[in-house]
């Protein structure tokens, strides 16, 4: 099953794929309706600390695990505890959790596509209606984009590690990158962008309190795509002459460059055509910005490059966010496949369709989650709050499992595995990492500061979410 497994062809296409999966919906506008919302420059200060000191070693850890073992987050949590149940069952539970976060993650991919769609047909002024995004997640017709779209999903997924991920990778990850640049430059050129771009990165200091440190903590966690398996994976897929304390940086760097990005592209386009938005009007929530806040911002264009023009740009910024929805959710998805391939013994194309069956039963649901079936739409309740079966599902698995899994493996690496089998596979490719201040931070925070961070982080979202 080596063949089946495949491997990234070199450290650039590691570094495409590993940075692909983290770059999402979260960098291109979580992010920067976090950063607006809780002190500007000063929440992107604290957010880089949490990227260098906590995620980064979380970061090599993962990727060491999967490396040495040349197996999926189950294989690799077994192989290394020898056996032990109760570490597999934590590997599995970095498998399931993947595979949950691309049920709700497709559904929002195929808004995505729909809206791309409605704009391209002149409906950019139906889509910034306070109507407009009710009535189009309730259309049957979604069914047909999700067909579609899982079909696109599967194909790049057949073609393995090199011609699938990797090429999606190469293409789409340079490509999203240009598109954004070239956005960012044509919005700060706009009357009134200066003051977005004061509001973006003038720290706030007033603001700053625990829940915003959490929130940062929070947002750089998710944001490198930790605790989903994603990592242990690629590492898997990585070869043993290339050095991961680089390679994890470079990813690190690219993800947060994006992040940094979408916050100069959307906050001065806010304050450039409504001087007097209110930030405490942005959704926290990355869906609720994007599809119902952000079309009434490009309908606001057409005063200044007419209503084409704001379709065009309004275009580009949401297939910008589709292409970053598509390179997450492969990503993604390659978590089980890799699992059914290494556990099961099967070949990747019975891998492949055994995902795809078992994504489509849970994504049909959750596609009926907000209006097309009752059942589904107030499917439960905790938290004082009615919830969708999409709902749940985000909540469960994106909001608080994956802080969880991130813990599991600092206290495996630490306790299980040993920092000294971690700091082996580390020197595997960079012998100067033997003696390094940073194997020493790594040594003294992997099984004190950072789990005991992450657990709180844990505890802190379960009981904001689910007892209120």
């Amino acid at each position: 099953m080596a063949g089946e497994r495949g491997q990234f062809s070199s450290k650039l296409g590691f570094i495409l794929a590993a940075a692909g999966s983290a770059v999402g919906l979260g960098n291109l506008v979580a992010f920067p309706v976090m950063a607006s919302k809780n002190g500007g420059a000063a929440f992107l200060i604290i957010y880089l600390f949490f990227i260098a000191f906590i995620c980064y070693p979380v970061m090599m850890a993962e990727i060491s695990m999967g490396r040495h073992t040349n197996r999926n987050p189950v294989g690799a949590f077994s192989q290394l505890s020898d056996g032990h149940k109760g570490w597999r069952l934590a590997g599995m539970l970095a498998i399931l959790t993947p595979f949950m976060i691309a049920v709700f993650y497709t559904v929002i991919t195929v808004w995505l596509v729909i809206y791309i769609k409605e704009i391209a047909t002149g409906g950019l002024e139906m889509l910034s209606t306070e109507a407009a995004f009710g009535e189009i997640v309730a259309r049957p017709s979604l069914f047909a984009y999700l067909v579609g779209l899982l079909v696109l999903i599967f194909f790049i997924l057949l073609g393995g590690v090199k011609g699938g991920i990797e090429r999606l990778a190469r293409i789409l990850m340079p490509t999203l990158a240009v598109m954004l640049v070239l956005l960012t430059l044509f919005v700060l050129t706009l009357d009134g962008a200066v003051a977005g771009i004061r509001y973006y990165l003038v720290p706030d200091f007033s603001q700053m309190d625990l829940s915003v440190v959490n929130g940062a903590l929070s947002q750089a966690f998710f944001s490198l795509s930790l605790g989903m398996g994603i990592l242990i994976t690629y590492g898997s897929y990585f070869s043993r002459e290339n050095n991961i304390a680089q390679s994890t940086r470079m990813v690190a760097i690219a993800d947060t460059s994006i992040a940094f990005f979408a916050g100069l592209l959307i906050l001065p386009a806010i304050f450039a055509f409504d001087p007097n938005t209110n930030t405490d009007d942005l959704s926290t929530s990355s869906v609720g910005l994007i599809f119902s806040f952000l079309p009434q911002i490009f309908l606001s264009m057409q005063a200044a490059v007419g209503y084409v023009g704001a379709s065009i740009v309004a275009i580009v910024f949401f297939t910008l966010v589709f292409f970053a929805a598509l390179t997450s959710l492969v990503s993604i998805i390659e978590i089980p496949i890799s699992c059914w391939i290494d556990e099961l013994k099967i070949s990747r194309k019975r891998a492949v369709i055994l995902q795809a069956i078992l994504l489509t039963l849970f994504a049909v649901p959750a596609t009926m989650s907000l209006g097309i079936s009752e059942f589904f739409t107030n499917f439960t309740s905790y938290g004082g709050v009615t919830k969708s079966f999409f709902d749940l599902v985000s909540d469960v698995f994106y909001e608080t499992i994956l802080p969880f899994v991130g813990f599991t493996v600092c206290i495996f690496c630490a306790y299980r595995w040993k920092v000294s089998g971690l700091k082996s596979e580390l020197i595997v490719g960079d012998p100067g990492y033997d003696g390094s201040f940073l194997e020493k931070y790594i040594n003294f925070a992997l099984g004190t500061v950072i789990p005991v961070v992450l657990l709180l982080v844990f505890i802190s979202t379960v009981s904001q979410i689910y007892f209120a």
